[in-house]
């Protein structure tokens, strides 16, 4: 099996999954309880905690346990306009963002908010300059995801951030879920309030995440309950997830230089290799791009085809993203980028762990030749 779509989830390391059942089956207590067992279950909540934020580079009581990206993104973004209401009801976010941001805005929309939605580039780029024209007095939220999850690209966050800060009170949301491990993030150095990120992004499990807080910033809980995560998110916790998540993290970004080296490699293979398809367009530009993601399209080959012929040959990979996979509509991102909708409709995405090789690309790329080939001439 050849898995392209990393993206969407990376298989758990092995040690990773070791240590959810360790956990899960000697330490299953409820860190909540005040018996032993509860006490050791809170002392390895601790530790996970501790560990993330070392990694990170920020303070533990700065890192919230959750699900996952989607509700680190809703915690951040309703959390926010709940709490900052009073003070003003204008939003800014990219035009490019994650379903689960689209949906937050929408609701907040709804709920009397005001979405500013920042225009891209060809490249799918935020400029710095239209987040300073859009940053009013009344504007409570900048929400921005520092890698787009369709074409890789790079979003200037520590431009942003520093906009954002110069101009306003309001806070600076960015949405980490694909860039964690991959591309570097100095969350205070890039003045970041809110960063979310997502354990089955790096080897983690699904179901585990989490949310960056950075001191002194006020949100709303969106969870009522036992006031677990310092009130911020009620629910008992998932300790063993929050272990597992943590050494998933450790262990990915102990291969993060040479795991970045051998990715670049097989991105410059797959393009070159790629390049040889008949009208080919490649949507993920050459700059400012993540080291695990292409996105590219083959006009007149229908993707949902594609996708199932190169399933027989035992090779996966996506359409869009994997939240979005299932419409029958173009992507936003793509369409937002200014491609052309017949264009956005044969799009493709490869995305790339650090365990992929370059046998498994050069695979890849004779297998979309041959499957072009032969779907071309049904076609015909």
């Amino acid at each position: 099996m050849i898995y392209f779509d990393n993206s969407a989830t990376t298989k758990p390391f092995k040690e990773v999954l070791d240590s959810y059942v360790k956990v899960s089956s000697e330490y299953f207590g409820n860190p909540s309880s005040l018996h032993s067992m509860g006490i050791q279950a809170e002392k390895l909540l601790s530790q996970a905690r501790l560990q993330v934020a070392n990694l990170l580079e920020v303070k533990p009581s700065e890192i919230y346990f959750t699900s996952g990206g989607t509700e680190s993104n809703n915690l951040a973004i309703k959390g926010t306009a709940l709490f900052h209401k009073n003070r003003g009801r204008h939003i800014i976010v990219s035009s490019v963002e994650h379903p689960s941001v689209r949906g937050a805005m929408k609701q907040l929309n709804r709920e009397g908010f005001e979405i500013t939605y920042l225009p891209v580039d060809s490249s799918g780029r935020v400029h710095v300059e239209d987040v300073k024209r859009a940053i009013r007095n009344d504007t409570i939220l900048v929400s921005v995801m520092q890698v787009n999850n369709e074409v890789g690209t790079i979003q200037p966050i520590k431009e942003i951030g520093e906009v954002v800060k110069e101009h306003t009170s309001a806070i600076f949301h960015v949405d980490a879920v694909q860039a964690l491990a991959k591309v570097p993030l100095q969350l205070y150095n890039h003045h970041v309030d809110l960063c979310s990120f997502s354990g089955h992004k790096f080897h983690g499990l699904k179901g585990t995440g989490g949310l960056f807080i950075r001191n002194g910033v006020k949100l709303d809980p969106i969870f009522s309950g036992g006031n677990q995560e310092w009130k911020m998110r009620s629910g008992t916790e998932n300790v063993a997830g929050a272990v597992a998540m943590a050494k998933a993290l450790r262990m990915t970004m102990e291969k993060t230089n040479t795991g970045v080296e051998q990715m670049n490699k097989l991105m410059s293979l797959l393009r070159t290799g790629l390049s040889r398809i008949e009208d080919v367009t490649f949507n993920t530009p050459l700059e400012n791009v993540a080291p695990h993601i292409l996105n590219f399209s083959i006009p007149g080959i229908k993707a949902e085809v594609m996708i199932h012929a190169l399933e027989q040959k035992n090779i996966f990979l996506s359409t869009t993203s994997a939240c979005s996979s299932k419409q029958k509509s173009p992507s936003k991102t793509l369409l937002a980028m200014g491609v052309p909708e017949r264009v956005a409709d044969s799009a493709f995405r490869i995305s790339l762990s650090y365990e992929n090789s370059v046998e498994e690309a050069g695979t890849v790329i004779t297998a979309i030749e041959e499957a072009v080939k032969q779907l071309r001439k049904v076609m015909k």
